[in-house]
C-alpha cells in the first residue's frame, strides 16, 4: 500500500441483521455511493461485501453480509455461514434491527450468535423514522433486556438511525470510531470497495432483475458477466461491451424473465445500463442472455461457477 497521511483509527465493522432489514441500505449510505444492491425482497445480499470509508479520523472497512436466517438451500447455507464466519474476525459488530414490538426467530438465532463471541457489539435500531420518538423508548429498553437475559456482555450501545434519511448515521460513526483500534489504514485513502466492476455489474443486474419482477419469480436468480470489454468508438469516446446471462431455475421463471416479445428482458437491461454507465464513467453497450440451470441453489458446482463457495464456510 501507497504512503498515506491518513492516521488514526482503523478497524473492520461487520453489518449483519435478519434478511430485509436495511443493511445494504446502511452500507449504500455510509459510504455514499451505491455498492451493495437493495430490493425489497429478502436475502438479497448473498456474499460478504466490503466497502472503506476512509477520513481524518482513520479508516472503517465495512462488511455487508447476508442476512442470517433458517436454510432450506445449499445457497442457504453458504449465506448464513458467510455472515456468521465475521462475527470473530472484526472489531464492531453492528447488529440492525427494526422498531418492531416482537423479536423474530432470526433476530433470537442472531442474539445467540453474537453472545458467543466477546467482539464489541451495537444494536442499529434501523428504520426509526417509522415511528414516534415515544415508541423508541420501550424498543430500547426491551434489546437491553433481551441482550443482558441472552448473556450479550459485549454489548456497547443502542442506536436508532434511518439509512434512508441519514438520521443517526453521524452519531453511529462516531460510536464505531470509538471502539476502533489505532493503527494504519488497511486500504488506500481513494479506494471504496473491494469488489471489481464485473462483480458490481453482475449485482447490479441481479438487482433491476429482482425490482422489476416483484414477486413473478422466485429468488432463484443468478446473473454472469460472460465477457466484459471496453473499445473506443470512431469519435474517441469509451464504450464498454458487455454480455451477461440471467440464470434461472425453470422454464416457466425464463418467460418471465424474457416477458412478453422480450419487454421484461429490455427493462432489466435498460435500467441496469444507466446505473451500469454511472459507475464506469462511459457507454454501455449491455446485452442480456436468459439461462436455465436447473437446481443450481443446491448445487455445489453451480453455486461455486456462480461465486458462491460454500465449502470456504464448512466446520
Amino acid at each position: 500500500m501507497r504512503e498515506t497521511d491518513i492516521a488514526g483509527k482503523s478497524g473492520f465493522a461487520t453489518i449483519i441483521g435478519r434478511p430485509n432489514v436495511g443493511k445494504s441500505t446502511l452500507m449504500n449510505r455510509l459510504i455514499g455511493q451505491k455498492i451493495a444492491i437493495t430490493s425489497y425482497k429478502p436475502q438479497t445480499t448473498r456474499t460478504q461485501i466490503r466497502t472503506i470509508l476512509t477520513e481524518e479520523r482513520g479508516q472503517i472497512v465495512f462488511l455487508d453480509t447476508p442476512g442470517i436466517h433458517a436454510t432450506r438451500t445449499r445457497l442457504g447455507e453458504f449465506m448464513v455461514k458467510a455472515a456468521e464466519s465475521t462475527l470473530k474476525e472484526v472489531d464492531v459488530i453492528l447488529w440492525l434491527v427494526e422498531p418492531k414490538k416482537k423479536t423474530t426467530e432470526e433476530e433470537r438465532l442472531i442474539l445467540e450468535r453474537a453472545a458467543k463471541v466477546s467482539t464489541p457489539v451495537l444494536i442499529v435500531i434501523n428504520k426509526a423514522d417509522s415511528v414516534k420518538k415515544a415508541e423508541l423508548l420501550p424498543v430500547i429498553d426491551r434489546w437491553q433486556k433481551e441482550a443482558q437475559e441472552a448473556g450479550l456482555s459485549s454489548l456497547k450501545g443502542i442506536i436508532p438511525i434511518s439509512a434512508r434519511t441519514g438520521a443517526g448515521v453521524s452519531d453511529l460513526l462516531d460510536t464505531v470510531f470509538s471502539l476502533l483500534p489505532e493503527g494504519e489504514p488497511y486500504y488506500d485513502e481513494d479506494e471504496i470497495t473491494t469488489e471489481t466492476e464485473r462483480d458490481i455489474a453482475a449485482e447490479i443486474i441481479r438487482e433491476k432483475a429482482l425490482r422489476l419482477l416483484q414477486e413473478e419469480v422466485p429468488h432463484g436468480i443468478a446473473v454472469m458477466i460472460e465477457s466484459m470489454k471496453e473499445r473506443t468508438r470512431k469519435d474517441g469516446s469509451l464504450i464498454c461491451d458487455i454480455d451477461a446471462s440471467i440464470i434461472c431455475e425453470r422454464e416457466s421463471h425464463k418467460l418471465i424473465v424474457i416477458g412478453k416479445k422480450g419487454e421484461m428482458l429490455k427493462k432489466i437491461g435498460t435500467a441496469a445500463r444507466t446505473d451500469i454507465e454511472q459507475m464506469l464513467q462511459c457507454k454501455v453497450n449491455l446485452k442480456l442472455w436468459v439461462k436455465i440451470r436447473k437446481d443450481w441453489k443446491d448445487n455445489d458446482l453451480q453455486l461455486k461457477h456462480f461465486g458462491y463457495d460454500i465449502k470456504k464456510y464448512r466446520k
